[in-house]
């Protein structure tokens, strides 16, 4: 069984940052991909970004150059750098880690709001 807890969330104006940080619980998960995810009201939760152990990411469009993810994996823990943010990131964000079918965690999120 594995635990998630997402952190960082909060109000920020447009162009500002934020971090969100997640810490994972129970088994080292050196060998998952961990990745974060948002969702709105209404609309199915989009992938933001994913990390490998290895370290290769993956970004959505809408975040390339101004999202950045990295993890730790000896303290079992991801983060999402998230700068120049726009009125449209506001969302819950959502934490993952996933190994197959059998093996896949999401934090309870944490609310991210753009506002002036």
């Amino acid at each position: 069984q594995v635990q998630l807890v997402e952190s960082g969330g909060g109000l920020v104006q447009p162009g500002g940052s934020l971090r969100l940080s997640c810490a994972a619980s129970g088994r080292s998960l050196a060998f998952t991909v961990m990745g974060w995810y948002r969702q709105v009201p209404g609309k199915e939760r989009e992938s933001v970004a994913t990390i490998t152990g290895g370290g290769t990411t993956t970004y959505t469009d809408f975040v390339k150059g101004r999202f950045t993810i990295s993890r730790d994996s000896t303290k079992n823990m991801v983060a999402l750098q998230m700068n120049s943010l726009k009125p449209e990131d506001p969302a819950v964000y959502y934490c993952r880690v996933a190994l197959s079918k059998s093996f896949d965690y999401w934090g309870q999120g944490t609310q991210v709001t753009v506002s002036s």
